[in-house]
């Protein structure tokens, strides 16, 4: 009707453009990874990782650091959580863009499908950062994007579909109820 034409309109003038998501794919070879057991949070030495060490061990992944553990390089000698097992191939799709909670929720549904069928990997994970200047923020308070930014959740879904959640939010934001 006469609003949809006059938003267009408003759009067009001001040179405003919808954008899609930018999709990539990745495939890690080789890569250790973290013994993880669904029902133990806190990891045993020896048996599993704990979820703090996954979260650490996720965004060092996500942000592509060399986990060799090698001085040379001076950038990172960070390495993989104890116990570990080398994964042959890991797949690692990243979305950028604006995407609604019913397309998260979409993913986290299609991910779960994923253990239909007898596969190899006995966890995966669904990592969701949100813009460091959201306006989103948790219960009555603002987002504390001047000090911080914070803002991610991650889950991870284990084959027999029980799941972990994790948060994090700045030190100047409240928590999520």
């Amino acid at each position: 009707g006469a609003e949809g034409s006059t938003l267009m309109s408003y759009f067009s003038k001001n040179q405003i453009q919808a954008l899609k998501p930018k999709i990539t794919f990745s495939t890690l070879r080789d890569l250790q990874c973290p013994v993880l057991q669904s029902n133990d949070l806190q990891g045993k030495p020896e048996e599993s990782c704990s979820t703090e060490e996954l979260f650490e061990w996720l965004g060092a992944v996500l942000n592509q650091v060399n986990l060799d553990n090698k001085s040379s390089s001076f950038l990172s000698t960070y390495c993989c959580p104890e116990p570990n097992t080398v994964v042959e191939k890991a797949f690692l799709c990243t979305i950028t863009g604006f995407i609604i909670p019913e397309k998260i929720i979409q993913l986290l549904e299609q991910l779960c499908c994923y253990f239909g069928e007898p596969k190899l990997a006995c966890w995966l994970t669904l990592t969701v950062h949100g813009f460091a200047d959201s306006p989103v923020s948790w219960r009555e308070s603002e987002h504390g994007f001047h000090k911080g930014g914070e803002n991610l959740y991650n889950f991870v879904i284990f084959r027999n579909l029980d799941y972990w959640l994790q948060m994090a939010v700045g030190a100047h934001d409240d928590c999520p109820p």
